[in-house]
Order: structure tokens, then sequence, then C-alpha cells
């Protein structure tokens, strides 16, 4: 097989392994067989939240998310116990250790702030668990907004008064200073990034509403799209990365940028600095950067994440 010319967060399958990332991989996974961590035989239902009675698959997209598996159940009383990090140059945020509370400006919404400036961030990153009748506070001035629904579905108002649903896997791009309300009349859970906004020149944000499914996908060996357009108005991207059992990063990466990361789907293994972490579906990841970085998903099925990341504008 033929592959491009390897480019960052591109994927290859692993046929042939070298005696380091192959001994590497075995001690890592002896960790999960160590925690007694059990690997879903289900799959994964790959268009919708709405089960389809006609195929074998029996849980929502994202289930997993919900309801993590990695944080073993016999272990999340044990006094303690988390898998979470804080270290300089990166987080690992595990489900066991999310403190929600009253969201800022939001009515009926508990949130969780899993990245933010006090750990070196320059944007934040929080889940946000709408009730019935809830609804959204409005960022700062300068600061724009990107939502990805996570479970359930909300309702976006813009300033002209449009309103469009959004469903699980749809997301929405809200540029500085621009009037929007979401609304959830039941349960919905949200991951939402806030930056303020670098400006430049003659380049201007639009509002954008999309989905998953709709963006292509790029021309790598592997999975990857781009939810937000590669021009300059955008001072960042989010990427979903998807990686079938087996899959890896082919980069090291260490680069300038900053990321924030929510696995949605799968478990694998994350290289960041010289530490080594089993993580699944609920981690978040904050790299701070030049951080080095790699992945490789382990189990039976595939991983999905998605990755926020600082573009298109000079690091001075």
């Amino acid at each position: 097989m033929k592959f491009a010319h390897p480019k960052p967060h591109t994927l290859i399958k692993m046929q042939s392994f070298s005696a380091f990332h192959a001994k590497s991989l075995l001690l890592l996974s002896t960790i999960f067989s160590f925690t007694k961590i059990a690997v879903t035989e289900e799959g994964f239902c790959s268009a919708s939240s709405i089960i389809d009675s006609n195929s074998n698959c029996q849980q929502p997209l994202y289930s997993k998310f919900i309801n993590p598996t990695l944080s073993p159940s016999h272990l999340q009383d044990l006094p303690g116990f988390t898998r979470s990090v804080y270290k300089s140059d990166h987080a690992v945020i595990t489900p066991e250790s999310h403190v929600f509370s009253p969201l800022p400006d939001w009515s009926n919404t508990l949130g969780a702030y899993l990245v933010s400036p006090a750990m070196g961030a320059h944007f934040v990153m929080y889940l946000a668990k709408m009730q019935e009748s809830s609804k959204s506070g409005l960022p700062s001035e300068q600061v724009e907004r990107f939502v990805f629904v996570l479970q359930g579905s909300v309702k976006l108002t813009n300033s002209s008064g449009v309103g469009q649903t959004l469903m699980v896997d749809s997301f929405a791009y809200l540029p500085p200073n621009s009037k929007h309300l979401f609304e959830s009349y039941e349960s919905a859970t949200l991951v939402v990034f806030e930056r303020r906004y670098a400006y430049l020149e003659n380049h201007i944000p639009e509002q954008i509403v999309g989905s998953t499914d709709q963006q292509p996908l790029l021309d790598t060996p592997g999975e990857l799209r781009k939810l937000l357009p590669m021009t300059m108005a955008y001072d960042f991207n989010i990427h979903i990365m998807d990686f079938q059992p087996g899959e890896f990063l082919n980069v090291k990466e260490v680069h300038y940028n900053q990321h924030g990361l929510l696995l949605l789907e799968g478990q694998g293994i994350y290289r960041l600095g010289d530490n080594w972490y089993p993580v699944a579906a609920r981690d978040a990841i904050w790299m701070a950067p030049f951080v080095p970085q790699w992945y490789a998903a382990l189990g039976n099925v595939r991983t999905r994440y998605l990755l926020y990341k600082d573009v298109n504008r000079n690091p001075l």
C-alpha cells in the first residue's frame, strides 16, 4: 500500500512494529488487563443517536461517553482513586474527577471545566449538562464559541431569530460578540470551547452550523475531518480523528500549537512527554506547546476523538 507523505495527525495501520513499539504497547496493554477493563462487543452506531432496529447496533452514538468503562466500577468508590494527572505541560482529566457546578449565566445547567487558563491554556473547554428548560448564557466580549452536541438535542437561535435544532454529532461555531441562544427541552450534554478571538485585518469569521458526517475526509491515509473552514478568518479548528483498532499516529508530534482533546469513543494509549496513559471515552486531555505526543488505538472498536488546535496566527 502506498501512503502519502506523512502529515500531522495522519494514520498508518500497524502491520509491522519496531521492537521498541511492540514492547511498549505490550507493557501498556498489560496495564489494561491488570485494571480488569472490559471491552465492549457491541461496536458503535455510525450514523445517529437513534437505535436502528434493523441493525446489530444496540447502543446510541457516543454511549461510552455517557457511560465510560475505563474507570472500573469496583474502583470508583475507592478513596482517592483517580486516573487524572496534571503536569506543567499536559493534563489528563478523567470522568471520576469531573466536578460539576452551576454554569455562570446559564440557566438550569451544570458545567465542568476540563481545560482553562489556570493550567496554562489560552482557551477553555467545558462540559455543559443542560436539563429541561435550560438556556445558555453569552460568552464575554471578543470571545468566540464552538459547541458540539454529545447527548440529546438543543435548539440554537441566532441574532436574526432563526432557529436550528442540533442533534448528537452536530456543532455550531459562533463568532465573537454574536448574539445567540441554546435551549434544551430535555436533558442534553454539550462540549464547549471558548477563546478570545485573535483578529486579523480583512478576515471576518461567520457563524457555522453543521454535523460531522457532512465534513469531507481529508486526503490522508487515515480518517481526519476538520469541522471549521481552513481559511485565515478562523484562529482555531476542531478536528474529528478516527482510528481503527491497531492504528496509530505516524508522527511523534512536537509543535507550537496547543490542544484540547475529548475522547468520544474507544480506548488506547496516549504518550505525553515521557508518560504513557491508558485513555478511553470521556477522558479529556490538555497539551501545552511542544509537549511530545503520540496515540495508538487499542481494543476492538474504533477510537474517535475531538481535538482543538489553534491555527492561522503567528505565534508571536
